[in-house]
């Protein structure tokens, strides 16, 4: 199953606490919040209407499609765009990935923990989204 996410990629931010009654409670930033209810909102969106999640393993690939920055050159403009240069500023990849899973969590598979398998990978381009590929794996892989 292919998934594309349109919009400038968010990556999960660090959670906020607060504190009622003596008791600490850990919460998503609001841009975290907002960018998981859009992965929600497309996805479905994308889905079948009689879906159903994988219950099975799964591999999750997931390519993060960046804008790329108002301030460089034409030179390094083209080079980031043709990927002779590949994002390594932050947000970490691994921050993206935690989002992602996070937004499909229970809608494309019915928890977490079946994914087995999971790899992230980060480009520039005009056309700023997250493309992510599932793969139900069998019992036995």
């Amino acid at each position: 199953m292919k998934l594309v996410i349109m919009g400038e990629p968010v990556a999960a931010g660090r959670p906020r606490f607060s504190s009622r009654g003596g008791f600490a409670k850990a919460y998503d930033p609001k841009k975290s919040r907002d960018y998981k209810k859009m992965i929600k909102k497309q996805t479905m969106q994308q889905l079948p209407s009689d879906y159903e999640p994988f219950a099975c393993p799964i591999e999750v690939d997931i390519k993060v499609y960046r804008s790329i920055q108002k301030s460089v050159s034409k030179k390094e403009y083209a080079r980031r765009l043709s990927n002779d240069v590949r994002p390594t500023v932050k947000p970490d990849a691994d921050n993206y990935i935690k989002i992602i899973l996070d937004g499909l969590n229970g809608l494309v598979w019915i928890d977490d923990n079946q994914i087995t398998d999971v790899a992230a990978h980060k480009y520039y381009s005009d056309n700023p989204r997250v493309e992510v590929e599932i793969y139900g794996l069998s019992k036995n892989d």
